[in-house]
């Protein structure tokens, strides 16, 4: 690799002795990009001029909008970079993908023509995700502050390591390599899970439900007009077919208890006897999170029917429609600890149900179309019952059974999470090298 040690600059932070150093020739962006001034005229509404907005990922993607922008307006092309004033410093900065032919922005947007005698654009486009690129970049932002903004000619006074184009095909051909290889661990990950959930389902005797027929209609029955969407419709039209099996099934009623929690009012604002209480927030799909535990007021004498016991599943009663049926289990980590009443407490007999085998049965296919199927819903809300839940098929096998099938899916799923684990790490590494062969720290006198 070509190192041109006597072109060697130093991008030093602000009010530290650190700096930032390079094997490769720093250039000022102004020396690698043309601005693009090209205005568009467009009448009533933009046709086929399209809107974008660019995420602090650096990704442009298009914006619902056909109405005409105030003031002027330009025009942006694949390949051209494009950045935010007011959040390029937060990330806003990225290259128009080929899948928008006529992009149209602001002035707030300014748009760029990289130099392609001197730029890859793929290479471009890592470069503006470095952690050092995006440092200077906030330095550059100006103004009050809560509006600072970059300026074109700031963007432009940035400098950055170039090296030749043979040797950007090199880095990127790596990165990219490295890249479709975590890609491929991903889909073997999730061929390997998806295998474990149809070998669980089919020796249950149980099936994932067929696909939703699309019939782009308003479905309701005024008997059930609560139930109002054309999916819950379909949902219950197309409820999941049964293998065949010599497992019986079961409501989970019949060997479990669902309770509602504790409803928040002013009344028991935390008081005297303040006790932590699980919200639908700290009920993720399979795990608690209790990073934030908020408080209300319980007296002592309710505490026995309202306390979290282990072993209990604590399942969402809804809101939106992906939260309906999203459970995790309650390993006693808090002392002394309640539950909302929009999560639902399901307490089973531990001798004739395990509670690991419950949440796989409610996270299976089946468990899911079931909750699909049941959820009342509103526009954007839906929402179970104690009732339904309680009403949720569960195979009937002994103690034993379950842990073998449990020990079976659980083998699958560690597999595959095994892989997604490698797949994340080569891509962590591989950035790392990326970036590492543009970049060296240094020190410098104070």
């Amino acid at each position: 690799m070509i190192r041109w040690w006597r072109d060697i600059e130093r991008w030093i932070e602000d009010g530290t002795v650190e700096a930032r150093l390079s094997g490769y020739p720093l250039l000022p962006l102004s020396e690698l990009l043309t601005q693009r001034h090209e205005t568009v005229q467009a009448e009533v509404t933009l046709g086929d001029w399209q809107p974008i907005t660019i995420k602090f990922s650096g990704e442009v993607l298009p914006r619902e909008r056909t109405e005409l922008f105030k003031g002027a307006m330009f025009a942006a092309y694949p390949g051209d970079l494009v950045f935010s004033k007011i959040d390029a410093r937060n990330g806003a900065v990225g290259l128009i993908p080929n899948t928008i032919a006529k992009a149209v922005v602001t002035s707030e947007y300014p748009v760029f023509i990289p130099n392609a005698d001197k730029l890859r654009p793929t290479y471009l486009n890592y470069l503006l995700r470095a952690e050092h690129f995006k440092a200077d970049l906030q330095r550059k932002a100006s103004g009050t502050s809560g509006r600072k903004r970059v300026t074109p000619d700031g963007f432009l006074g940035l400098e950055v390591p170039i090296p030749s184009l043979d040797e950007q095909d090199t880095l990127i051909s790596s990165y990219t390599a490295a890249l479709r290889r975590a890609e491929k661990l991903e889909h073997e990950a999730e061929a390997i899970e998806r295998a474990g959930w149809q070998a669980f389902e089919k020796v249950l005797g149980i099936a994932p439900p067929p696909p939703l027929p699309d019939r782009p209609v308003f479905v309701a029955r005024f008997k059930d007009v609560e139930r109002w969407s054309h999916e819950s419709i379909l949902r219950t039209d197309n409820q999941p077919t049964v293998t065949k099996s010599d497992i019986a099934m079961i409501p989970l009623g019949q060997v479990g208890k669902v309770s509602y929690g504790i409803q928040k009012c002013p009344a028991n604002r935390p008081g005297t006897h303040a006790r932590p209480y699980l919200r639908v927030a700290n009920v993720q799909r399979g795990v608690l999170d209790l990073r934030e535990i908020k408080y209300i007021n319980v007296p002592d004498e309710e505490m026995p029917k309202l306390r979290l016991e282990v072993g209990d599943v604590l399942l969402c009663e809804g809101n939106s429609p992906d939260l309906v049926g999203r459970g995790s289990i309650w390993r006693g980590e808090i002392e002394d600890c309640v539950h909302q009443n929009h999560v639902l407490r399901v307490r089973v007999d531990q001798n004739r149900l395990l509670p690991e085998f419950v949440l796989v049965v409610i996270n299976s296919g089946h468990g899911q179309a079931y909750f699909r199927s049941k959820a009342k819903r509103t526009t954007n809300l839906a929402s179970i019952n104690s009732k339904e839940v309680a009403g949720l098929p569960i195979p009937n096998i002994s103690i034993t059974q379950q842990e073998k099938f449990l020990s079976a899916l659980s083998s699958q799923i560690d597999t595959a999470n095994f892989k997604r684990s490698e797949a994340e790490t080569l891509r962590q590494t591989a950035w790392t090298a990326f970036v590492s062969a543009l970049f060296t720290a240094g020190e410098v006198a104070a």
